[in-house]
């Protein structure tokens, strides 16, 4: 890997040697402090909406859900097995996957850094970003899809660096659990095509059966989500593949993709990154097979929601399973400050690049724990802070009007409210009914009673239950507060007389 200055004395040598053991230890530290911290959080702070929706999912196993292919289900029941309904239950394989998709950062950046120092910087710096930091700790799809992706880069490498065509094997077991865990996972298929077509030594494969073996794996793996669609009248797919039809021409989202992605990555790892993507394909790296390989990682999904952005809204997350190559594209530019002379911008990059993205992955931390920015901040409206108080007022006016049931107009209170509520009645949401397909339809004895509607008042639906039910009858309101800062507002209403059918089958 890395070799001393042969003409250096023996004893500079030895300090020299000494100096970088002493600074890859500190490195090493600093990616398993992370990682420890980042379990304490997980364990520590509430559930996410989308993570208890998600753990609905988890009860009701199945090959495909209306958001999603399947795997985040089964990742969430097999920590629920062990932990229990619990934040670290739902969110310890994520953990896990975490670890492990630093261990493949780390084993891929030695393979194309060819640097050991650098390797452990890329895996530092994977592990810093506020993109990994945040979606590597909830439990959500980004999460498989980023550590699947994280061993795909990994057994790319090492075609790349063996010759030897058992490693498409891998490639295509990491690719097909890529794709079970989020469908931006097809980039992937075009992002290999095109490593294959721009490196010459590369194009051998096409004449070889194994890329097409380890093709066939990462389908056969998917075909259950395929025969799932087919049979739900290519629900998920419609959801998901449907994004492709976008709006007019506007610049109104372009800059709100891009800072997005710089804000997540933070700017100066940004800006390594992109150095490290681009400069490094000039002179005797042009044709090198393994930097090559992160720029074609990353280029055709980033290439199309740039695109997309020109039409419509493109959310920060839909990149994050680009970032264990967007890591070691970092590294590379890092050790190319460290070994030449390099711009003001490089070197303040490096400079400020782990200090300013640990500051903001502590603030986030910090505010997701004690909510330190007395604010309405998004990472305290979107974890359920507060929610104790909420769920309590709605078991003491179940209990005061006999409610059978908790009805809702929202998936995030539905997850929610089927999470956090101590006594766990049923709680079921009666619009959109297609994302519930794998549960057991509910029976229409159980609407025929007193019911309970729970509301956030800006999605307030009452009027509409009114041509479901004779009674609409309002309660009161309860505000989910946090450090005197009002997160949100929740309205209740008692419902009764059923009239027909209780759920709104046009929505």
């Amino acid at each position: 890997m890395e070799s001393l200055d042969v003409f250096a004395s023996p004893a500079a040598r030895e300090v020299t040697f000494d100096s970088k053991r002493t600074q890859s230890l500190a490195v090493a530290l600093g990616i398993f402090a992370l990682i420890f911290i980042r379990g304490l959080v997980a364990g520590m702070t509430p559930l996410s909406y989308d993570e208890a929706y998600y753990w609905m999912w988890s009860k009701h196993l199945a090959a495909g859900y209306y958001d999603h292919p399947p795997l985040i289900a089964y990742v969430v029941r097999a920590g629920t097995a062990l932990f229990g309904d619990t934040s670290l239950g739902v969110r310890f394989v994520p953990w896990l996957l975490s670890v492990a998709a630093s261990w493949a950062v780390w084993q891929s950046g030695l393979l194309i850094l060819k640097n050991e120092y650098g390797a452990l910087i890329g895996t530092l710096l994977f592990n810093l970003m506020p993109m990994i930091g945040i979606e590597a700790l909830v439990a959500t799809p980004d999460s498989p899809e980023i550590a699947a992706t994280a061993f795909l880069v990994f057994a790319l490498a090492k075609i790349a660096q063996t010759g030897r065509g058992r490693w498409w094997v891998a490639a295509g077991i990491a690719a097909g659990f890529a794709l079970l865990s989020k469908y931006t996972a097809f980039f992937l298929g075009g992002s290999i095509l095109l490593w294959l077509a721009v490196v010459p030594t590369e194009r051998r494969w096409f004449l070889s059966f194994w890329p097409y073996l380890g093709a066939s794996i990462a389908l056969l793996m998917f075909a259950p989500v395929v025969l799932w669609n087919s049979e739900h009248d290519w629900i998920s797919f419609a959801r998901q593949f449907g994004r492709v039809d976008a709006g007019g021409f506007t610049l109104r989202f372009l800059g709100e993709f891009l800072g997005a992605q710089v804000g997540l990555a933070t700017p100066f790892v940004a800006i390594l990154a992109m150095v490290g993507i681009f400069l490094p394909l000039r002179g005797r790296d042009c044709m090198s097979s393994e930097r090559l390989l992160l720029s074609a990682m990353i280029a055709p999904a980033t290439t199309y929601f740039m695109l997309h952005a020109l039409h419509d809204r493109v959310q920060g997350n839909w990149l994050s399973f680009l970032y264990p190559a967007f890591a070691i594209a970092a590294a590379a530019a890092w050790i190319r400050v460290t070994e030449a002379r390099a711009s003001w911008p490089l070197r303040i990059s490096k400079l400020f690049a782990v200090p300013f993205a640990a500051v903001i992955i502590a603030v986030i931390y910090a505010q997701a724990l004690w909510g330190v920015i007395p604010a309405r901040d998004p990472v305290s409206r979107l974890l359920a802070v507060g929610m104790n108080d909420v769920v309590a007022d709605i078991e003491r006016l179940r209990s005061a009007t006999d409610a059978r049931a908790v009805i809702t107009t929202s998936y995030a209170l539905t997850g929610w409210f089927g999470f956090y509520l101590p006594s766990h009645p049923p709680v079921v949401q009666v619009n959109e009914r297609f994302r519930y397909l794998n549960e057991p339809a509910a029976v229409r004895s159980l609407f025929e009673g007193a019911l309970l509607y729970v509301t956030d008042v800006r999605n307030d639906q009452s009027a509409s239950l009114t041509m479901r039910f004779s009674h609409v009858m309002p309660l009161g309101h309860i505000t989910r507060t946090r450090n005197g800062a009002t997160l949100d507002e929740y309205a209740f209403y008692s419902v009764s007389g059923l009239k027909g059918d209780p759920f709104d089958q046009g929505r």
